[in-house]
């Protein structure tokens, strides 16, 4: 018998690989939805297999490092999901607000050329 040597670690993770599953399926299904076409749609995107696809949409598995990389470039849902897992709320919202930003700068330019010019330039 081999002694056993070492400090035992206790695990810190509050989540289980099964909820990480079923965030990642969750965030695909809401984003592109659970029909062939979107199994299609995620193969182009991350080159896995359509049974692969089909176990993250059901939840049974989560996708792994280079997949999940791709589906986070892919789907905001995912993302989020990913974010969120990894207890990383203020990077969401910062991602948010920048969003927000970058529609308001967009807003602002078409409101600027609606605007009617003034007499002054008019004339010139």
């Amino acid at each position: 018998m081999v002694p056993i040597k070492g400090t035992i670690v206790p695990a810190r993770a509050t989540q289980t690989r099964e909820h990480y599953a079923i965030g990642i399926s969750q965030a695909l299904r809401d984003d592109i939805g659970a029909n062939p076409p979107a199994i299609k749609t995620i193969m182009r995107w991350t080159g896995a297999s359509d049974r692969a696809v089909k176990y993250w949409l059901t939840g049974e598995r989560g996708p792994g490092g280079w997949h999940l990389v791709q589906l986070a470039r892919n789907s905001d849902a995912v993302l989020h999901a990913f974010l969120d897992r990894a207890g990383r709320d203020l990077f969401r919202i910062s991602i948010e607000l920048n969003a927000a930003e970058a529609s308001l700068a967009r807003a602002m330019a078409i409101v600027r050329e609606m605007r009617p010019l003034p007499l002054f330039a008019r004339t010139l």
